[in-house]
Order: structure tokens, then C-alpha cells, then sequence
């Protein structure tokens, strides 16, 4: 049989806003996780899922760092590609940008079945703060958008179940030290993309999974899944539909009509919201989102990927605001259909030791009967999905992949990053099918490495901020025998303040301080560690005298140290968390004096004009503070949920919030 799947590189052009460096502050503060249920209203959950809910819910991002050097700006660039395609689907991947499916094309009908987004505008939705939306996208980790979500995977050619060729993608997840990978490949005839995923744990006790495959579709659309009942986070004033980030709360509501509306026709509400099916054991797995004539998407599953989600945003100002910011106005919303390992998204799954858990994912064109009366739409939509792609054929497909999840991959395609080949070198592990090679250890990796071989850090060898900190057992181990130099204690101290030894931590960073040629990173963990046990004041002057320190030690670095931007980033994550910290105490005149420091550039930011409004808020200069707001600016990392414009806008003025400004994802009092 001849087969006709091709895999091949493109480059796309997309108006895009550039990702900026990384903020190479530790992300000390301990994770705002909101996506929790109350331990009193477990007691009304399932077994499982109440004992789900509580399972180690993430608490820090460390050793990730957070990304928010990305601004607004869009220009054409180049965006790397691989496109799998057969005579029936042809799906763009972008391997840079976590894999993501950037499209999905039936090329008989010419149809997009995704909402496949025509810019390239982070936002600040994932974990660690840059994600973007549309296409499909693989969150691992835990509860929100993948750390992966803006980083580049490794990707490569690997032998198909039917003879021919797989996309693989595979990478490492560094929140909970795990291996995975997602293979993608066309069977010669088939209207659906298979994609095979596996995670590994290769530890030897049990480690906390989660996934989602998220996949955005134009909301237009009826949204079907087999369930007559839904899980809906909700408010503890009681207004329901909205999004998880605003509640405690999770109750069944009936599936279509809750609260007099039919909500599986996303236009229907009027806020975010997050519905969580209730699929029955017995039956089979999958989602669909069709538009008035029936056309559109459907994505099914083996059983292991247990749970499927609606997420809309809502009509409200708020959900319309959203949409326009992630995108260009004028080119249509979109909601989320997903498919997940547990029943919600607020759940952690066991993944025992030396172990490992794997599905089959189908995507692709869907007919049915949108409307009508619930229970005999889906019976009509399950009867056609068994036709065009039985249940017994996704088990099947599951079942012959498998034995290709080892194949070890052919020509490399894409190259992620070199934390799997460290973690891979001081472990020893055997992972088939995900190779991690030394050849992608880096600049980053470096110290490590020579920490594992040599068991001391070396000095930088020129004058830059910290690198990235690991904080496993193994590492933290590792740090608290080499030598004590003032690098050593550094790290030592966020490893150990990630373990929950803040009295240890302090004593560490105390101590590099005696002899650090630059005291202004220790300084500043010193003052989130006052911070966190609210001696504000103390905290005050720590920032104070830390970006004193870091200022002056940019002044003596050659400009070419400056290359990758990372004294830049330094300079604005630092000069941000002391202008906050030194106004919270009143301290205007060295708030100022921060200000007046900061990079010219940095200071137009939207970030910073934000921050500079509520400077001048403090310094009693109201009309000066409203001309900011006058003259316009767009915070470019504003997190869902943070409503800090609009109570400094009230602060400032009184009046109601601009449209341009109102980002709220809740009913307003």
C-alpha cells in the first residue's frame, strides 16, 4: 500500500508581539492557588474526586521562571512549523511554541476546524505567566496552562502503527519531574488526526499528574458531550457562571438548561465559565462543538482520558475585552472544548512509581444534528460518530501504537530544552522513544552539570544576574555539601525555601551575604522572606538597598553583558517589587528615586505606566495620575482575574471604568 503521509517544515508569518526575556527573580511567593475547592464542601464531592481535589496541589513555580517580559507590539515574524498531512487533514504544529496544533484543515471542504488564532500575542494566563490562544494545546503539569506553553519540544520523525510516519513531541515537565510525549500522525484515507500521548514517571515513589488537551473552536457552535450533568465551580455569594479563579465551589448543575438557559450554546452566557461533564463510566468519551448548520469539530478518546470541559468566556464586557486583547478585534471569539485525566481541572491523578500512563486521541470533521431535545441530539451525534470512527477502532489504534511509543525517533525536527538530558545524566534513566542527549545541554544547564560532576558551582564567568535555581531533593542535596561560596548559598536558600525550610533558607542567604560580590540577589530573597512574615518595613529597605546594589553593579558591567537583555529584565522585576514594596509603607521619596532609575524604556511599559500612576497616586499629584490613564497604556501581563486597574482607576477618579480598561470576569455590584 502506498502511503501518502508527508511531515515537512514550513515557516509561518504571523504578526507578533516579541516574548522578551525571562524574569530572572526567583518566583518565591508561594503560587496564588485559587483553583481549590473549600475542605467543608469535599464532603459532597465523589470519593475520588474529593480525594483528587486535596492531592498535592502545586504551590511554588520554582524551578520554572516566570515570563513576562513580552509586550504588545506585533510585527511580522517568522514562526517554525511542522505539517503532517494525508490526502483528507492537514494539521500545522508549532514546535517552539509547545506544540501546539496551530490548525486543523479538512482539505476536502477547504473547512478551519480549530479556531486557529491570526496573530501571536502571549498573555498572561499560563502558570508561569506567557500563553496564547487557539489551536490545540497540551497542558501538563498542573492545574492551569503548561509552563510549556511559549517553550520550545523536541520533535522528530518516528515509524507509524500503519507503515508510515509519526510526529513526535516530547519534552520534560519540570514543575513535577516527568517525562512525556504526544505522536501525531494520519493513517493514507483518514478524516482523523490520531494522537498518541504517554507520561512517564520514572521516580521511584509516586509523583502527582494532570492533563488537558485544550482545544479552541469558534464559539458560534453548539457544544455536545454525553453527559446530563456538569460540575460548575461558583461564587461563595452565590452568583453563578464564572471562572474558576473568582470561587471555592463546586456543585452539579443539570446539562443543557441551568438557571433557565441552555449553556451548551456558548453565546448564551453572559460571564467565563467552566462546565465540567459528568460523563457515566459506561459510556464513551468524546466532545463536539457544531455550528448552526451542523458542521464542525468532535475529538474522542480511549477511556484513561476521563474528563471533557466547556469553557466559555462570556458576552459580558469583561469576556468580549478578553478576547480582543488575545487576538485582533473583529476576528471572532472562541471557546474551549477539553479533555482531561480526571472528572475537573481542580484534580491531581496518582501516577505511581516507575510507571506510566498512556491514551489515544482522535480529531476531526463531525455532522450532526445540532438542536433539538438533549438526550435524542446525542443519540444522533453517537450513532454518527460510530460510523465514521467506531469506538473499537480507537482501542485498536491505542493498542497498535503502543508498541511504537518506544521507537526511537529518525531525523529531529525541532530541539526543546537540556533540563531532560541533565535530569536523564545524574539519574541514569532509560526512557525508549524520548531520547534526551547530552548534545541539548546548555548554557543554562552548565552549572549543574558541573555541580553533578565536580560537586561545587562554578563562578559565572562574566557579571550577569543568578541563573535558574533547581530545587529537588537531589539538587538541594547536592548544593548543601559543595563548597560554601556566596553562589552556593544562593541557591542552597531558594532550594531549601521551595522545600519549606524558610528559617534555613534566611540562614543561607544571611551567609552568602557576608562575602557576595553582589548582594543585591540575596538581598531581595531576604526581603520576600520579610515580606511573607510581614515585616514590611524591614522588607522596605531590603528592596531599597538591593536595587542600590543591583544598579551599581550594572554600571561596572560592560555593555556586552547586557546582550541578552538579562541585567534589563533585572533591573525592571526588581525596580517593580521596590517601588510596590517601599509605597506599602509610605516611603514615596525612595519609591521615586527607584522610579527615576529605571531604564526609560522599561518606565513606557504598560506595566510601569500602571505603576507610575499609582506613584503619583501616592505622591498627592491626582491630576497628573489621571493624565497617565488619559494618554493611554496596555498592561501586556495582566493576569485573569487581577482587577488592579479598576481600583486604582476608582482611587484616582471615582468614575466608572473605561470599556478599554474593564477586563472584570464578574458580575459587578
Amino acid at each position: 500500500m502506498e502511503i501518502v503521509t508527508t511531515i515537512r517544515r514550513e515557516v509561518l508569518t504571523l504578526p507578533a508581539a516579541h516574548l522578551g526575556p525571562d524574569n530572572p527573580l526567583p518566583p518565591l511567593r508561594p503560587l496564588d492557588e485559587t483553583h481549590r475547592v473549600e475542605d467543608r464542601d469535599k464532603e459532597d464531592l465523589p470519593r475520588d474526586m474529593a480525594r483528587q481535589v486535596g492531592y498535592a496541589p502545586l504551590h511554588s513555580l520554582l524551578p520554572v521562571r516566570v515570563r513576562d517580559g513580552y509586550g504588545r507590539r506585533r510585527e511580522p515574524r517568522p514562526v517554525d512549523a511542522l505539517v503532517i498531512e494525508n490526502d483528507r487533514l492537514r494539521a500545522t504544529v508549532l514546535p517552539g511554541l509547545g506544540g501546539r496544533v496551530g490548525s486543523l484543515v479538512h482539505k476536502p471542504t477547504g473547512r478551519e476546524l480549530l479556531y486557529r488564532n491570526p496573530v501571536f500575542q502571549p498573555a498572561n494566563f499560563a502558570l508561569n505567566g506567557a500563553w496564547f490562544s487557539g489551536g490545540i494545546e497540551w497542558n501538563i503539569g498542573a492545574t492551569g496552562h503548561t509552563t510549556l506553553s511559549c517553550s520550545p519540544v523536541h520533535a522528530a520523525r518516528v515509524p507509524a502503527p500503519d507503515g508510515g510516519e509519526m510526529l513526535r513531541l516530547w519534552e520534560w515537565e519540570r514543575l513535577r519531574d516527568l517525562p512525556f510525549q504526544v505522536d501525531l500522525w494520519l493513517p493514507d484515507g483518514s478524516d482523523f488526526l490520531l494522537v498518541g500521548v504517554r507520561v512517564r514517571n520514572p521516580h521511584e515513589k509516586p509523583v502527582p499528574t494532570y492533563w488537558w488537551s485544550n482545544i479552541a473552536v469558534p464559539e458560534d457552535c453548539r457544544v455536545l458531550a454525553p453527559a446530563e450533568e456538569a460540575w460548575l465551580p461558583h461564587c461563595l455569594n452565590g452568583v453563578g457562571g464564572t471562572p474558576i479563579g473568582y470561587e471555592r465551589r463546586l456543585r452539579r448543575v443539570p446539562v443543557p438548561v441551568h438557571d433557565g438557559v441552555d449553556r451548551t450554546y456558548p453565546p448564551n452566557s453572559t460571564y467565563a465559565a467552566d462546565y465540567f461533564y459528568e460523563v457515566p463510566a459506561e459510556r464513551r468519551r468524546w466532545i463536539a462543538a457544531l455550528d448552526a448548520d451542523g458542521r464542525g469539530l468532535v475529538q474522542t478518546s480511549t477511556d484513561a482520558l476521563r474528563g471533557r470541559k466547556l469553557f466559555v468566556w462570556g458576552r459580558g464586557p469583561g469576556g468580549r475585552r478578553w478576547q480582543e486583547w488575545l487576538t485582533e478585534p473583529g476576528t471572532g471569539g472562541y471557546c474551549e472544548i477539553q479533555a482531561g485525566l480526571a472528572r475537573t481541572q481542580l484534580e491531581h491523578v496518582r501516577l505511581e512509581a516507575e510507571s506510566g500512563v498512556s491514551w489515544l486521541e482522535a480529531y476531526g470533521p463531525f455532522e450532526a444534528r445540532p438542536d433539538g431535545e438533549w438526550t435524542g441530539v446525542l443519540r444522533e451525534a453517537e450513532d454518527r460518530l460510530e460510523a465514521a470512527l467506531p469506538r473499537a477502532d480507537v482501542d485498536a489504534a491505542h493498542a497498535a501504537w503502543q508498541p511504537y511509543a518506544d521507537a526511537e525517533p529518525g531525523e529531529r525536527l525541532a530541539t526543546g530544552s537540556g533540563w531532560g538530558a541533565l535530569e536523564v545524566l545524574r539519574a541514569g534513566w532509560k526512557l525508549p522513544g524520548t531520547p534526551f542527549d547530552e548534545t541539548t545541554l546548555g548554557e543554562d544547564q552548565e552549572p549543574w552539570l558541573h555541580l553533578l560532576r565536580a560537586g561545587s558551582l562554578p563562578e559565572p564567568p562574566d557579571s550577569r544576574p543568578p541563573g535558574e535555581t533547581l530545587v529537588a531533593r537531589h539538587w538541594r542535596d547536592m548544593l548543601e555539601t559543595a563548597p560554601a561560596t556566596p553562589l552556593t548559598e544562593y541557591h542552597l536558600g531558594v532550594a531549601q525555601w521551595h522545600a519549606g525550610d524558610l528559617a534555613q533558607a534566611v540562614r543561607s542567604w544571611e551567609r552568602g551575604l557576608r562575602h557576595a560580590p553582589s548582594v543585591w540577589p540575596a538581598l531581595r530573597c531576604l526581603a520576600v522572606a520579610d515580606q511573607e512574615a510581614r515585616h514590611h518595613e524591614r522588607a522596605a529597605e531590603r528592596y531599597a538597598r538591593a536595587f542600590d546594589d543591583l544598579c551599581r553593579e550594572r554600571r561596572e558591567a560592560d555593555d556586552a553583558d547586557d546582550a541578552d537583555g538579562s541585567w534589563t529584565a533585572a533591573t525592571a522585576a526588581l525596580g517593580r517589587e521596590a517601588v510596590e514594596a517601599l509605597l506599602a509603607v509610605g516611603r514615596t521619596a525612595d519609591a521615586r528615586s527607584v522610579w527615576t532609575r529605571l531604564d526609560p524604556v522599561t518606565r513606557a511599559r504598560g506595566r510601569f505606566r500602571l505603576i507610575e500612576a499609582g506613584l503619583l497616586l501616592a505622591e498627592g499629584r491626582r491630576e497628573e495620575a489621571r493624565a497617565v490613564f488619559d494618554a493611554g497604556f496596555e498592561v501586556a501581563d495582566l493576569r485573569e482575574g487581577d482587577e488592579a486597574i479598576g481600583r486604582l482607576w476608582t482611587g484616582i477618579t471615582g468614575e466608572p471604568l473605561p470599556q478599554r480598561h474593564d477586563f472584570r470576569m464578574r458580575p459587578t455590584a
